[in-house]
């Protein structure tokens, strides 16, 4: 079917339209590609408005994140300055099943090429003052090859995708990294899950790659972006963890949102924690427990449910001194040393969101705090869309919590928010094991740069 060229001649927010155009490259022996257009949601104040274009990378036409318009609205949020974006990549529904990055970016010709199609995609008003530009976007990531081990569909949360990945680490050619990811179909370019993975005994870095060698999880580290600074908030709460460990009882995590269960298993395994927790989607916990190691079983447990019903659940049990049944069938002591809360929005026009507004209400905090012991903690992923709605969630902490703490992730996006009910306890003349334990689990760097709001 034809596309109208009226259909481009305004700017239509959240309007989003695909069609195939001839490459016009000579090497390209009259294949076809797909052009994507689509209007910001939220529309930036330029006057004239701005058009951007993007080249998909080579051989990653079909990933989710230039394949569908939850992964277009995501390049686009992260380009605020446009109010249009035009994607343009092979038009073919199918990529080569272990992809490698090309060595060469020969993308050049072809974005000087399109340069009469990307202005005939421009709204009239573009022309106010003449020609305008249209700036091509480059998409860097450190995505060196991948392959996928499954795509399957969760009842909540959709699509997904379990892949294996080798990616760059700076500046060191010589080093290389190979991560299992999880990703979901909604939130594309948001990698919900991510962990180390090495190849099996016998096998060696120099000589192996994706979809060569098999490879075995590696979970005595955490390698996620925001996961070791949420971990580095128990220092928070050390001297008290520590009377606990010493009283012989093993301290408790709520870990509201299990993904691949990295998480809770460093609580278990690493830092001796009694791990509890809750996932909205079964196939979610299929998918960790088959790729990424999630064990239920002594010393962690997994239950399928909403986070905010939850807390409300253990709230109410909490006020008659009684355990409460999860979802599982198995009765939960509701007083936690740490609840761990890592929730985002689940609509992708919302932007990156973390946590969900739901849980940004006084009624689910003072829900969570009352299931806390006395001297525990609260720590939450936050991303937050803008200043004002970081700012409405530390106003809403601070009505209900005695506390707050931050630490900044350092990626421009993450924070970790971490609220404690009651002042914290001074530290002991004692060596402190835990605290010990900690700082050689993780990063001194998050431990030491935890500041009070």
């Amino acid at each position: 079917m034809a596309v109208d060229n009226s259909t481009f001649e305004t700017i239509n927010p959240s309007a989003f339209t695909t069609f195939t155009f001839p490459n016009p490259s000579p090497s390209a022996a009259a294949s076809l590609l797909r052009v994507a257009v689509l209007d910001s949601p939220l529309q930036p104040a330029a006057d004239p408005p701005r058009v951007a274009a993007m080249l998909v990378p080579k051989h990653r036409h079909s990933d989710w994140i230039f394949s569908t318009l939850s992964g277009h609205l995501q390049l686009l949020s992260s380009s605020p300055a446009f109010s249009r974006l035009i994607l343009v990549g092979d038009s073919s529904p199918h990529s080569p099943p272990i992809y490698r990055r090309p060595l060469k970016d020969d993308d050049e010709e072809l974005g000087v090429s399109l340069q009469p199609l990307f202005l005939a995609l421009s709204p009239k008003s573009c022309f106010k003052h003449g020609i305008p530009e249209v700036p091509i976007l480059r998409y860097q990531d450190n995505l060196i090859s991948s392959v996928v081990l499954e795509i399957c569909d969760g009842p909540f949360v959709g699509e997904m995708v379990v892949e294996d990945v080798e990616i760059g680490c700076g500046g060191e050619a010589s080093k290389r990294e190979f991560r299992r990811r999880l990703r979901f179909k909604r939130m594309p370019n948001l990698v919900q899950t991510e962990v180390r993975i090495v190849p099996k005994m016998g096998f060696g870095l120099d000589c192996v790659g994706i979809g060569q060698v098999e490879f075995r999880l590696d979970d005595s580290v955490l390698v996620h972006s925001y996961l070791v600074p949420m971990v580095a908030s128990l220092s928070l709460a050390a001297p008290y963890i520590e009377g606990r460990i010493r009283s012989g009882a093993r301290p408790k995590a709520l870990c509201l949102g299990v993904g691949g269960g990295a998480l809770l298993g460093f609580l278990r395994t690493q830092l001796g924690f009694q791990v509890e927790g809750v996932e909205a989607d079964e196939e979610v916990l299929r998918v960790s427990r088959q790729y990424f190691g999630l064990e239920d079983g002594e010393h962690i447990n997994v239950h399928v449910g909403d986070a905010l019903e939850v807390i409300d659940k253990l709230a109410g049990a909490c006020q008659v001194e009684e355990g409460c049944d999860v979802g599982s069938g198995n009765d939960v002591d509701t007083k936690f040393d740490v609840i761990m809360v890592d929730l985002d929005s689940s609509d992708a026009r919302d932007g990156l969101i973390a946590p969900p507004l739901e849980f940004v209400r006084k009624h689910v905090l003072l829900s969570a705090r009352s299931i806390l012991s006395d001297h525990g903690i609260l720590a939450v992923n936050v991303i937050p869309p803008n200043t004002s709605f970081y700012k409405t969630l530390i106003h809403t902490f601070e009505d209900v919590f005695n506390e707050l703490y931050e630490i900044d992730v350092g990626n421009g996006e993450n924070f970790i928010l971490v609220a404690v009910a009651s002042p914290l306890m001074p530290p002991s003349d004692r060596e402190n094991c835990f605290l010990n334990r900690l700082g050689k689990a993780i990063s001194g760097v998050y431990l030491n740069s935890i500041k009070k709001i």
